[in-house]
C-alpha cells in the first residue's frame, strides 16, 4: 500500500495539514425549498505518515446501520488514526437519508452511477464529486451498506474473488461470512478497483433499522483492519472475532412459489441440509399453507423479513458452494 500522507492535504479546496482535525463539506444542490444541503467529510490526520483510509455509509439513503457504524467509530474516536489520515462519510446519500428512501429525488440510484458526471443527474454528480476530489487521495475504502426491501442480510463482507490482499483483509475483519462477488458496473466498489483502491464492502441487518449485534461486527470489524495497517491508537482494544469467517463462492435466492403471508421459520446465519423447513406461505383465510424447502445444503445468508410476499420474490439467500466444497 502507498503512503500518501507525509504532506499537506487537499480536499474540496481545504488543506489538511499533518496533525490537523478538519470537517469540510460539499454541496451539489438545494432543496426544492433554497435551503442549502451539506455532505459533511470528517478529515483526522495524524502526526506520523501512513495510509489514508476512507469510511463510508449511507450511499443508500435508507441504510441506517451503516451510519451508525461510523457515527459510533467517530464518536469514540477510532477514526482519530495513530499514524495516516482517516476520512469518513457518513451519510453519502443526504437526500435520501432526509426521506428514509434509497435513492436520490430524480430516482437514481447512487450505486449505479459512478464515476458520475459533472453535468449529470443530481446522483451522478455527487458520484463525480466523489470520484474527483476525495477518491484519489485515498489508499483504502471500507464501506458500509444493509440489505433492501425488507432483507436481513447476515454480516459479510464482500470481494472480488483472485486477490488474496482481499482475503487476507477479510478474515481479520472477522465478519461471520466472506462473500465473493463480482463488481456491478457503475458501482461505488466498480469505480475504487479500476482506480486501484482496495475495498471491504460490508453488508449487514436491513433498512430502516439499527441492529446492535450488526453494528457491533461493523465496528469492530473496522477495529481489528485499522489495528492491522498499524494506524489504530494503543489505547483501543482489539476485540477477537467472535467465529472464523466462511468463504462463500457461489449463492443463490431461494424465491417463493406463491403469493401470501410469509414467516421465516429459520435463523439468520443458520446452516441447513436441503429438504430442510424454513418457512411457510399462507393465506388470510387459513385455507392454504405451503411450507418453504431449502433447496440445497448452505449457508442462510438473507432472509426477507417482509410479511406480504407475491410469486417469484426472494425468500432466502443461501450459499452452495463454500471455498473448501
Amino acid at each position: 500500500m502507498s503512503i500518501k500522507n507525509t504532506e499537506d492535504l487537499t480536499i474540496l479546496g481545504e488543506v489538511i495539514k499533518l496533525g490537523e482535525s478538519k470537517e469540510i463539506s460539499f454541496n451539489i444542490a438545494k432543496l426544492h425549498t433554497r435551503t442549502p444541503i451539506d455532505v459533511p467529510v470528517i478529515i483526522e490526520r495524524s502526526k506520523k505518515p501512513g495510509p489514508t483510509f476512507l469510511l463510508t455509509s449511507g450511499i443508500h439513503g435508507d441504510e441506517i446501520n451503516g451510519v451508525e457504524i461510523l457515527r459510533q467509530i467517530i464518536s469514540s474516536g477510532i477514526n482519530k488514526a495513530k499514524i495516516g489520515t482517516i476520512i469518513c462519510i457518513p451519510v453519502v446519500n443526504i437526500f435520501g437519508f432526509l426521506n428514509m428512501a434509497r435513492a436520490f429525488p430524480d430516482g437514481r440510484d447512487l450505486n449505479r452511477v459512478f464515476p458520475g458526471s459533472k453535468s449529470g443527474s443530481l446522483a451522478s454528480r455527487v458520484a463525480y464529486t466523489i470520484t474527483t476530489e476525495i477518491l484519489p487521495h485515498i489508499d483504502y475504502v471500507l464501506d458500509f451498506h444493509t440489505g433492501g426491501a425488507m432483507r436481513y442480510n447476515a454480516p459479510q463482507v464482500r470481494i472480488t474473488k483472485g486477490n488474496t490482499a482481499f482475503d487476507t483483509d477479510a478474515k481479520v475483519f472477522g465478519a461471520p461470512f466472506v462473500i465473493y462477488s463480482d463488481n456491478i458496473g457503475k458501482s461505488f466498489r466498480n469505480t475504487c478497483n479500476k482506480m486501484g483502491k482496495p475495498i471491504l464492502l460490508f453488508e449487514g441487518g436491513k433498512s430502516v433499522h439499527i441492529d446492535s449485534i450488526i453494528t457491533e461486527t461493523g465496528v469492530n470489524g473496522a477495529i481489528r483492519v485499522l489495528d492491522h495497517y498499524g494506524m489504530l491508537r494503543s489505547n483501543f482494544e482489539v476485540p477477537k472475532a467472535k467465529v472464523k469467517p466462511v468463504f462463500i463462492a457461489k449463492s443463490r435466492w431461494i424465491r417463493a412459489n406463491y403469493s401470501g403471508m410469509f414467516k421465516a421459520s429459520i435463523e439468520i446465519n443458520s446452516k441447513v441440509d436441503k429438504g430442510d423447513f424454513i418457512g411457510n406461505i399462507t393465506d388470510p383465510y387459513g385455507k392454504f399453507n405451503h411450507f418453504v424447502k431449502a433447496s440445497n445444503s448452505g449457508y442462510i445468508i438473507n432472509v426477507n423479513e417482509s410479511p406480504i410476499v407475491y410469486q417469484g420474490d426472494a425468500l432466502f439467500h443461501i450459499s452452495t458452494v463454500l471455498v473448501d466444497d
